[in-house]
């Protein structure tokens, strides 16, 4: 049987090397540098302190091709590390920083561009700048924008960041929501509970804040947007949300409508990891606004990307075509295929 390919919304790239962050702005912002250790492995690092083991499936497209079509991926969205965003550097730094990254992005993807396609990183601290920069790249090459969920203090909801969503929409550029720069403390360092707990957080709260706080009432319904890790916490608690937007509608229904009235307006990624929670997802967003997404190449990550999804047996054809690559060719304005591959549920790739 046919393997069905498929779209993957949510990887990563890390450039083997980059300059000296510190030379080019003539700045003491904690840049990220990295320490090669040999021809496959390196390390992330801010300042002395190790970030992140990478391997050369970060950088290296012809690992990178090998992996997709071992899983069935025709075609990855290649995204910043968000840890790369600076949005707390000065903003004309973090500009040059940009231009540095999606430059690189582009080398990166070079030998298979019409499967690797690059999304951009902007310094959404600057939305005049952020503007400018996202069309630059888009008029290189890029597919799209990946920015964090935050930036400081302001949410989704910010006049600013409002701003760059409605520049978004108005030339057709999708944007994937990364969470980053989460809340830390004694109780968040153990077990990377950061990551196992903040990430969700902090998405489920900018989802909010795109709702309550009137992002979509305002931005065009033209906007493509979709958020990683499954939305995080989101999906399980729009019940709670619709009754406290009825119930305390003094504090909550600050929305033209509850929370639930807004499910098609954005897309999630699939990376859930179990299958009741991809049905709570798909039965929760509906089958148009779940696509793929592994978090490739990361430890954390769906380790053969789309298994949950092709041996999710609660699917049909139809549906896990378009979670499988359906909805992202819609949300990347990609032409679809003639001949769709015959589809169906493959076993589960064990952990």
């Amino acid at each position: 049987m046919q393997q069905p390919t498929s779209i993957d919304v949510h990887t990563h790239y890390v450039p083997r090397q980059w300059p000296d962050l510190r030379a080019v702005t003539d700045s003491d912002f904690e840049w990220p540098w990295l320490r090669i250790e040999n021809e496959r492995d390196a390390v992330v690092m801010f300042g002395t302190k190790d970030f992140r083991k990478i391997q050369s499936d970060a950088w290296d497209a012809e690992v990178r091709l090998a992996d997709m079509d071992a899983a069935g991926v025709d075609i990855q969205v290649v995204s910043p590390t968000p840890a790369f965003f600076s949005y707390a550097a000065p903003a004309d730094d973090a500009v040059k920083v940009s231009r540095i990254f999606n430059d690189l992005a582009l080398e990166i993807c070079a030998p298979a561009p019409e499967r690797l396609l690059p999304f951009a990183q902007v310094p959404l601290q600057d939305i005049d700048a952020a503007c400018a920069e996202l069309d630059r790249c888009m008029a290189l090459g890029h597919a799209g924008v990946e920015i964090g969920n935050h930036v400081g203090d302001r949410d989704l909801d910010d006049a600013q960041i409002v701003t760059f969503l409605q520049h978004c929409a108005a030339i057709g550029a999708p944007v994937f929501v990364h969470p980053w720069d989460m809340a830390d403390s004694p109780r968040l360092q153990r077990w990377m509970a950061q990551w196992l707990t903040g990430m969700p957080a902090e998405t489920h709260l900018s989802i909010l804040a795109l709702i309550l706080g009137g992002t979509l009432d305002r931005v065009s319904s033209d906007l493509k947007l979709c958020f990683a890790h499954g939305g995080g916490s989101f999906a399980f608690w729009v019940g709670r949300m619709d009754n406290a937007w009825h119930r305390r509608p003094d504090l909550v229904a600050t929305s033209e409508h509850p929370p639930s009235h807004y499910l098609s307006r954005f897309s999630v990624d699939s990376a859930v990891f179990e299958p009741n929670a991809l049905r709570l997802l798909v039965d929760t967003m509906g089958t148009d606004n779940v696509m793929l997404g592994s978090d490739y190449p990361y430890p954390l990550g769906e380790q053969s990307a789309g298994s949950l999804i092709r041996s999710a047996d609660f699917l049909d054809d139809q549906t896990r075509n378009k979670l499988l690559r359906g909805n992202a060719e819609q949300f990347l304005g990609l032409p679809s295929p003639v001949n769709e591959p015959s589809i169906a549920p493959l076993a589960a790739t064990p952990r």
